[in-house]
């Protein structure tokens, strides 16, 4: 067995030419598990090799050497060595060992969890995230590791960044649910409801064959988003996975009464309800989404009134929704003025309210604008769906496995005259 030290002297004479870091890595792979029991020493031999050049073999060496326990007292070296690593390693000698590289950033995350510096890891996952795609549609193992940080660390807008691009190739499932509940919560801080909602029926439509507990909770979350934001929740579409319309709704039973006494309208029932289940909700980490179902409460019933009446005092908005005073209901109808959610003016006079139309004509700029970059975003979408659809009618084992399943027919099952004609 080679010494720790011939090791090194490998790494440096062979990082130079593609071939020869292909050689270092058939080496470093034979001499994997002599590495992983000589973890704690190889910390020592780190400052031999420069991250940049020899980002192969230092990758190997930072791998083995924080395989084991960390202690507090070497956290601090690590995560400054996984920092300069990432920032400069060479992104094709990375790719040759993409799972140590994965390995090394959840350690590197696992970290600043513990040290609760969330903040501190988040440039360096976003350059990690940057590095391991093949192009901007691959979704990485990392981009969850990634988003979660920066929801601990309450960086949401950095998280869009990421959040931005459209994903199309997919590593393993977990991947994609995480990613998607991840995404949704980083909305949710932005108040972004709307495409919170996406990335949550994402989470939840997505193709499963046995229920998992990410899922679950996306659907929570779901039930509470779209009570706040339309206030009622959709039913399933129709690609979602038998899977789940079969047995989220056993798992969410509590979010499923909730959704139920929010239709009834009553504020008083649905503030108790609440306050019934509140340990419930609180442990699930949704006891804030709960209390703004409950505010949002008499918005959808100031709404519900603009269908019914053209006119109506403030003291019967008041007195129809539950507020207190007629200045309270004031406030309200102000509040869902300026938020473009009703179309209403007050007259302070005499307190009366006036709802009218939605003055939308649908025929300015900004909104010709708006309706032809969603018509070339679909295009696009088209477009790649179509391409992706060839690809996979042209996969050996797409054809191998739909030749399996497609019935086979003999000729004589035909019948050479259709009996219309007899």
């Amino acid at each position: 067995m080679e010494s720790v030290g011939a090791v090194v002297a490998h790494i440096q004479g062979l990082s130079g030419s593609s071939e020869e870091v292909a050689h270092l890595h058939s080496l470093l792979k034979q001499s994997e598990d002599y590495l992983t029991s000589q973890g704690p020493r190889l910390a020592l031999f780190l400052d031999q090799l420069d991250p940049a050049k020899h980002s192969l073999g230092y990758l190997f060496l930072l791998d083995a050497c924080s395989s084991g326990p960390i202690s507090r007292e070497q956290a601090h070296g690590f995560l400054l060595s996984v920092v300069d690593f990432i920032n400069c390693c060479s992104v094709e000698q990375i790719r040759l060992a993409p799972e140590k590289f994965i390995s090394v950033c959840k350690r590197f995350k696992d970290q600043v969890m513990d040290l609760q510096v969330p903040l501190q890891g988040v440039a360096p996952l976003r350059t990690a995230v940057r590095k391991l795609q093949s192009s901007s549609e691959h979704l990485t193992t990392l981009h969850s590791d990634f988003l979660l940080l920066c929801i601990l660390a309450k960086c949401y807008k950095t998280g869009l960044s990421i959040l931005e691009e459209d994903i199309f190739e997919v590593d393993q499932p977990k991947d994609l649910f995480l990613y998607c509940y991840y995404g949704g919560m980083i909305n949710i801080g932005l108040k972004r409801l709307g495409k919170a909602l996406e990335y949550l029926q994402n989470a939840v439509t997505a193709p499963m064959t046995s229920l998992n507990s990410i899922a679950v909770e996306a659907y929570k979350k779901y039930i509470l988003v779209s009570l706040i934001h339309n206030g009622q929740v959709p039913s399933f579409p129709k690609y979602t996975s038998v899977t789940a319309q079969r047995n989220l709704k056993n798992y969410t039973q509590l979010y499923i009464d909730l959704a139920s006494c929010y239709a009834a309208g009553k504020f008083s029932e649905l503030e108790m309800f609440i306050q019934t289940n509140l340990e419930k909700f609180q442990n699930d980490s949704n006891l804030g989404l709960a209390k703004q179902v409950l505010a949002s409460l008499y918005k959808r019933n100031i709404q519900r009134l603009t269908q019914t009446y053209l006119t109506l005092s403030l003291q019967d908005i008041a007195n129809t929704v539950q507020l207190k005073t007629a200045k309270e209901a004031e406030m309200h109808v102000l509040q869902m003025i300026q938020d473009g959610e009703i179309h209403a003016t007050i007259n302070q006079k005499d307190g009366m309210v006036s709802f009218h139309e939605d003055p939308e004509q649908y025929k300015t700029c900004d909104m010709i604008e708006h309706i032809d970059t969603s018509i070339q975003r679909l295009m696009t979408l088209s477009r790649k769906l179509r391409s992706i659809d060839e690809h996979i009618s042209c996969d050996p084992a797409y054809v191998t496995k739909v030749g399996k399943e497609r019935p086979k027919f003999d000729f004589d099952e035909f019948d050479p005259v259709p009996h219309k004609f007899l």
